[in-house]
């Protein structure tokens, strides 16, 4: 496998990405850069406090100068993206810029929202069901733009998802 570029993890809200990743990472014997976490550290707030307090806009500019520097400073590591970093297109580029690798892994709505609900921390861009769902609906063609589509339901086991992505990466090496 290549080891001189990122993989970068994406997903819905509570589709795995940080789990996957931390899984993949060891594995891989790489760091894991949790963008929402490296966010919180440099910020001294988490993700939805910024949201609540400054709005999505903010946040996003935020995300997006910390994902250029992650990507930048970084040894090729394994990075699990926000649920919405993946969707806009100065991120994409900006991954696909750096020969990171891509990978989505496509939870069904309602085992996001059955892990959501049991997280227990409220997500500001999905304050209620029908919302979330929307959201959804409208991320899944912006996550399909991912190299690998890598399909999760509630019965994978996290190391097995990171065995997945580690097999299919491999053979595109």
């Amino acid at each position: 496998m290549n080891t001189t570029h990122h993989i970068i993890i994406t997903g819905f809200m509570g589709s795995g990405k940080t789990t996957v990743a931390r899984a993949l990472a060891n594995v891989l014997s790489r760091e894991l850069l949790d963008l929402d976490q490296v966010i919180a550290e440099q910020e001294g707030r988490t993700a939805k406090e910024i949201i609540v307090e400054d709005g999505e806009d903010f946040f996003r500019e935020i995300e997006t100068r910390t994902l250029r520097e992650v990507l930048e400073r970084s040894l090729a590591g394994v990075v699990a993206l926000g649920g919405g970093a993946w969707t806009l297109e100065r991120n994409r580029n900006l991954i696909a810029g750096t020969g990171a690798r891509t990978a989505w892994l496509d939870a069904p709505f309602d085992l996001c929202w059955e892990r959501i609900l049991t997280s227990g921390g409220g997500r500001p861009l999905a304050r209620d069901k029908d919302q979330a769902l929307r959201l959804h609906a409208e991320r899944q063609p912006l996550y399909a733009m991912a190299q690998l589509r890598i399909r999760v339901d509630a019965g994978k086991d996290p190391e097995d998802i990171a065995a997945e992505i580690n097999q299919a990466l491999s053979r595109q090496d």
